[in-house]
């Protein structure tokens, strides 16, 4: 198990200087969104707001929340808004959470499931090193709840690494989820400044446990930021990291900065070299790869679980 809670924190703009200038270099069309604010975006905020829920969409600042709140689908985010890391690339708040998780969420998720209709449902959670399983525990609890009120629903939790707590996995993976995710994030190179209070090796043990401990139809998936420094040969090197660990499902997408805060964009990776990596990757194993600049982690998630069984 990992070192004692501690809040690390980000280092500030100060030390984030570097990358492309959002003025000499603007984001390139492939990049551009459609905001959506239809009926449905207005529904699921009501919906959210009203069973006091957080979706990773919001807190995160993802490009896709419109089209995919406009299509009735949204990752749940439990364990609180507020996670005890401070990660370069993520806009979720970071400190010291008020208390303890709430033992009520699993219930509320899977009754907003329940309304809105799912049929795959996506998970996903602040860290919680505070905690002595960081959560563990509530989300197996969520994946039961959702499947006793609507048995047909697929469930997908995108996890983080419990500071090696192999205990807190096993609870997750007893709760049969159908998808197992935990982002890697980046290289190896990156991981100080990227993702403090994580380590790469311990990312790839945790997805080799679970592909150890998975059954069947149990599918494990990972996921890699571009455009934040690293070179096409670490992209690659770490891709056959993952496909080594019996990955089952990689996605790929554009880093974006969500505010002057975090890391700067580095490099706009262009389309074509998203699609080239899509190849070499289902060359190296993984049963799919979906590579591209606006690829989120649960971005088409039931497409992605649906095209690793194929």
């Amino acid at each position: 198990m990992g070192s004692p809670f501690n809040i690390i924190p980000n280092s500030g703009s100060a030390d984030l200087a570097g990358g492309l200038d959002p003025i000499l270099h603007p984001r390139p069309d492939w990049l551009r969104v459609k905001f959506f604010n239809g009926e449905n975006y207005q529904d699921l905020k009501r919906l959210m707001r009203g069973l006091n829920l957080h979706t990773v969409c919001e807190s995160a600042r993802c490009p896709n929340m419109g089209e995919c709140w406009e299509h009735r689908t949204a990752t749940f985010m439990i364990l609180g808004n507020i996670c005890t890391r401070a990660c370069g690339f993520c806009a979720v708040p970071s400190g010291k959470p008020d208390g303890p998780p709430d033992e009520a969420e699993p219930i509320r998720v899977a009754e907003a499931a329940e309304r809105m209709g799912l049929r795959y449902a996506v998970v996903t959670s602040v860290n919680r090193d505070d905690q002595p399983d960081g959560g563990a525990s509530i989300f197996a609890r969520t994946i039961e709840e959702i499947r006793a009120r609507i048995p047909v629903c697929k469930v997908e939790v995108l996890i983080p690494d419990f500071r090696g707590d192999w205990q807190a996995l096993e609870k997750v993976i007893a709760a049969r989820p159908d998808v197992l995710n935990h982002n890697t994030e980046t290289v190896p190179r990156l991981y100080h400044q990227v993702r403090k209070g994580a380590v790469y090796g311990r990312s790839l043990e945790l997805l080799r446990r679970a592909k150890t401990a998975a059954t069947e139809r149990m599918a494990t998936k990972t996921g890699l930021m571009l455009g934040l420094g690293e070179t096409r040969e670490e992209v690659l090197a770490a891709m056959q990291d993952l496909a080594a660990q019996g990955t089952d499902i990689l996605t790929l997408g554009q880093y974006m900065q969500p505010t002057r805060d975090h890391l700067p964009v580095e490099r706009y990776v262009h389309p074509s070299e998203f699609a080239e990596y899509k190849v070499l990757g289902e060359r190296m194993g993984f049963r799919h790869v979906e590579s591209g600049p606006l690829v989120r982690s649960s971005y088409h998630a039931f497409e992605q679980e649906a095209a690793a069984h194929t």
